[in-house]
């Protein structure tokens, strides 16, 4: 389609990053005044956008603002972002403005043309109902296991999710878009071209543009599927108990990466604290927990070929439709209504911090055991490591920004939270465990580069630093997300943004390269 002006809600976000780019800006940046930049902002507002002329402030708050507070507040899901020990919370010199598509948030599916179209704001549980709903039960789609997550983060990440191992990325599914450019266009795919179309799908969000729709392929899903969730609790160190658990967490890393494409089981590990009059100690907890795209039966048949140690028994098995499946998955195991998946609120919010590892080879046995005694030193983190392999490791790595394919067989998360009266006061020590379990693991993990995963942005890993961002800096973390598509982006950067209108502390940083180079990126 041709470029054209978004609509509202979005519009007066397009004109205050229109605005940034300005004359006006320059004389902020020069000296003039903040007041007087706003009073032009809602001039502008007002003037192209007649629904809001009465009042154009309503859509417009700025820091000095009595709102301003509880709305930046109010979508911050992780409490250390609203702390003001937390960097990202400090204002830096440059002009910004934070950018909220949540009442974006239409879904639209085609069962006969198997297509959805899902603004930026809806969440997964929004889009996985409407799906469900508008295809009765015969379609679904690849993504992630949280509802209240939104789609436009995840699929500009690449967003995986219980069905990769047959369907690949939710990013992989995407067939069109919308996005607002740095020239405040809106465009779809066949307006902005196929290098920014790459980009967008697995190079992180607010690099290259705001995307604020995707249109999808959904994915045929069987009447009946099935799932387990089975644990494995270490009350014993050192003796038989242990030995047997190591072979069978041997085992399932042996298997797990190659078992067929319909079947994923994942692994996790956590501590079970007991309760012994008046002594409590810590366990390792090890969970398995699975989908099948098929019935129970099946299923087992499966597992008792491929992981028999794992003992899957009939009671441990339950069916269910797809999208009771995403309920089970997420942690709802007793028959909740499939209308909990529309409540955005199912997150509580906490302080937590996850890092993100890939595993190019087995765990041995001595980095097992290490685990399993790191998990028992904060009772309040975990470990969940994902297969990946079937379609994960037949799209080649250059088929969109999401590098870590064939080769790759687990992400390996490391996680911890704290919430309730565990408040920021607790933040070093939950910190420090999970970077030292990160530190721990780097033995055992993928190398050159360490590679990491950009929906798990991670600044330990280094950042831009503001004003000189530069693609030779950058690559110390970008590659890290990216590997050789990190050069790629950056070029898609350079060609759509060289401005940097869209900037962040890992921000894909613009590279500029001649006009041969250029037109591969573009025809890509």
């Amino acid at each position: 389609m041709e470029p054209s002006r978004p609509r509202l809600p979005l519009l007066l976000l397009l004109l205050h990053f229109s605005l940034l780019a300005s004359p006006c800006s320059a004389r902020w940046r020069d000296g003039g005044g903040v007041g007087d930049l706003r009073e032009s902002f809602l001039r502008c507002v007002a003037r192209r956008s007649p629904a809001t002329a009465g009042d154009p402030s309503r859509l417009v708050h700025a820091p000095g603002d009595a709102s301003y507070p509880s709305l930046l507040d109010s979508t911050i899901q992780n409490l250390r972002f609203a702390s003001p020990r937390t960097p990202a919370r400090r204002w830096c010199s440059r002009p910004f403005a934070v950018v909220d598509v949540a009442a974006l948030r239409a879904v639209r599916v085609d069962a006969v043309r198997g297509v959805a179209r899902a603004e930026a704001g809806a969440t997964l549980g929004e889009l996985y109902y409407t799906v469900a709903e508008g295809s009765g039960g015969r379609l679904g789609f690849p993504a992630g296991i949280c509802p209240t997550v939104c789609v436009g983060g995840h699929l500009s990440g690449g967003g995986f999710g219980p069905m990769m191992r047959k369907y690949g990325l939710a990013a992989d599914n995407v067939v069109d878009a919308e996005v607002v450019d740095a020239e405040g266009r809106l465009l779809d795919r066949a307006a902005m071209g196929e290098g920014l179309f790459w980009a967008i799908r697995g190079g992180g969000g607010g690099s290259v543009g705001i995307v604020v729709s995707w249109t999808v392929n959904l994915v045929p899903v069987p009447a009946v599927v099935s799932a387990f969730t089975v644990h494995r609790l270490l009350l014993r160190r050192g003796g038989h108990d242990e030995q047997s658990l190591l072979r069978l967490l041997t085992k399932w890393q042996a298997v797990a990466h190659a078992l067929p494409d319909n079947l994923f089981v994942k692994m996790s590990m956590e501590a079970k604290t007991i309760n012994d009059g008046d002594d409590s100690t810590r366990h390792p907890l090890v969970t398995f927990k699975s989908l099948f795209l098929g019935n129970c039966s099946d299923m087992i048949t499966q597992i008792d070929h491929h992981l028999p140690e794992l003992g899957i028994k009939p009671t441990d098995c339950r069916e269910m439709n797809w999208l009771q499946s995403m309920l089970y998955s997420y942690g709802y195991t007793n028959g909740q209504p499939a209308e909990v998946l529309l409540d955005r609120t199912l997150q509580p919010k906490d302080y937590y911090k996850i890092k993100l590892d890939y595993l190019t080879s087995p765990i041995p046995t001595p980095g097992l055991i290490e685990l399993l005694t790191k998990i028992v030193e904060d009772e309040d983190g975990s470990i969940d490591i994902d297969p990946q392999g079937g379609e994960m490791s037949r799209i080649p790595e250059s088929g969109t920004p999401y590098a870590h394919r064939s080769g790759y067989l687990y992400n390996l998360q490391y996680f911890v939270k704290w919430g309730g009266d565990k408040n920021v006061s607790y933040e070093d020590d939950h910190l420090s465990w999970v970077r030292g379990l990160h530190e721990l693991m780097t033995p055992y993990v993928s190398k050159n580069p360490r590679a990491a995963y950009i929906n798990y942005r991670d600044l330990d890993l280094g950042q831009n630093v503001e004003g000189n961002t530069s693609y030779e800096e950058a690559r110390v973390w970008g590659e890290k997300y990216f590997r050789g598509n990190f050069r790629r982006l950056a070029m898609v950067k350079g060609e759509v943004d060289p401005d940097q209108l869209f900037w962040s502390e890992q921000s894909i940083p613009p590279l500029v390269v001649s006009t041969r180079d250029a037109g591969l990126v573009s025809d890509s």
